[in-house]
């Protein structure tokens, strides 16, 4: 009988060229999917929630792929588990409605951006967070976010080639916490993202936090709907996809 699985997956990017399925690179789905194609005998095609960029990782990527199989969920969880030999992790692994689509099906998505914020680098963790040694004002950087709660054209901090029908996107909350006294995390869900949002996003806040730009000069740039308006982009090695969220 044809089943219908979704799968919670968490990954350390560094070594992917991003989730979705490349010619001649290593993608996490990719890898995903061979390690299925040997458990199942069959050919199997994963579907997940969205792209991840190269570098990028995840807590709680979702992907789904349909099999006719009599293997139970935790099973094919267990041997996943056991035959990768990526960092990759299936966390979850049940059976759904038949017309559950990981991506079509999804209501937000919430990512989180870790910053290292101190003079010293750090030995453990480079890899998961960006270092930033100039000391950041959190306090504009807060107000930057409360600026993006809502629905607007984030055309400012879109990179070309996103495929799209519309720049507009709903923030459903957007903000900067201190984890300790020099680690930060910028949270933020969402109805979408386009391409390397997040990471404009947070690369323009980061101005604000270093005083080059004020909390005007930020909502000046959204406003603008050009992207040579806005700040770099943040590297890809402090963004995690927290979680996908459906009804």
């Amino acid at each position: 009988m044809n089943k219908n699985f979704k799968i919670i997956v968490e990954y350390d990017g560094t070594s992917f060229f991003g989730w979705q399925r490349q010619k001649d690179k290593k993608t996490v789905q990719g890898e995903i999917e061979k390690v299925l194609c040997r458990i199942l005998n069959k050919d199997i095609r994963v579907t997940g929630s969205g792209r991840t960029d190269s570098g990028v990782h995840a807590f709680g990527q979702v992907a789904n792929f349909h099999a006719d199989t009599d293997m139970e969920p935790y099973m094919i969880k267990k041997a996943v588990n056991s035959m990768i030999k990526d960092p990759v992790v299936i966390r979850g692994c049940t059976i759904v409605e038949d017309n559950f689509h990981a991506q079509y099906n999804a209501i937000s998505k919430e990512y989180h951006y870790f910053i290292l914020n101190r003079e010293d680098p750090c030995a453990i963790g480079s890899l998961f967070q960006w270092h930033i040694r100039q000391p950041l004002d959190i306090t504009p950087m807060r107000q930057c976010c409360q600026a993006i709660s809502g629905v607007f054209d984030f055309r400012s901090f879109e990179n070309t080639g996103s495929p799209r029908s519309s720049t507009t996107r709903k923030i459903f909350f957007s903000d900067v916490c201190q984890l300790n006294e020099d680690r930060l995390v910028f949270k933020i869900c969402a109805s979408g993202f386009l391409k390397y949002m997040v990471r404009n996003l947070i690369g323009t806040i980061v101005l604000a936090g270093q005083k080059k730009i004020s909390v005007q000069d930020f909502t000046d740039i959204l406003e603008a709907k050009d992207r040579t308006k806005a700040g770099p982009t943040a590297p890809p090695h402090g963004l995690f996809l927290k979680q996908v969220n459906y009804c």
